[in-house]
């Protein structure tokens, strides 16, 4: 169970979403905190350039790798408004980061994809658990799924 204090990281999550959305990107933000709740790092999706690896999960997880100690980044937690693709899964648990919360689940996001009839990712959306299972993951997270549901229905339909 999310904490109270930690929904204000997910409604960041939800800003960049909505930030990256507002760029002409897919909808989905990350922010890293450290074990005492200090907010280490931020991003939102970059792949609308034609670089599909821009992920704000795969990019916190290079910034923790390069700025953490082994200690502190397992230590932190990654917030983020959608469940980690295979591809920031994986990269999660190499660089070995803590505990992930996400907002909405990709079997959620999956589900959105296929109500607006659009076409579903490249890569199979397996739940992080599946790729790293040793990683402690929260999620979904009911307060914000209708705000992050939102971003991406209007990102489909635009």
């Amino acid at each position: 169970m999310v904490k109270e204090s930690e929904l204000r990281y997910l409604r960041r999550c939800v800003e960049l979403a909505g930030e990256a959305l507002r760029d002409g990107d897919e909808p989905f933000g990350s922010v890293l905190v450290a074990a005492d709740g200090t907010v280490l790092a931020e991003d939102r999706n970059r792949v609308a350039g034609g670089d599909h690896t821009r992920h704000p999960e795969f990019e916190l997880a290079r910034w923790s790798a390069a700025h953490l100690t082994p200690g502190e980044r397992a230590g932190a937690t990654v917030y983020t408004s959608g469940e980690h693709c295979p591809m920031c899964a994986a990269a999660h648990a190499w660089v070995g980061l803590g505990r992930i919360v996400y907002v909405a689940s990709s079997a959620q996001m999956s589900g959105w994809l296929t109500e607006l009839g659009a076409p579903q990712p490249p890569v199979r959306p397996l739940p992080v658990q599946d790729i790293a299972p040793g990683v402690a993951v929260e999620g979904p997270v009911p307060e914000l799924l209708d705000q992050v549901r939102e971003l991406h229905r209007r990102r489909l339909l635009s």
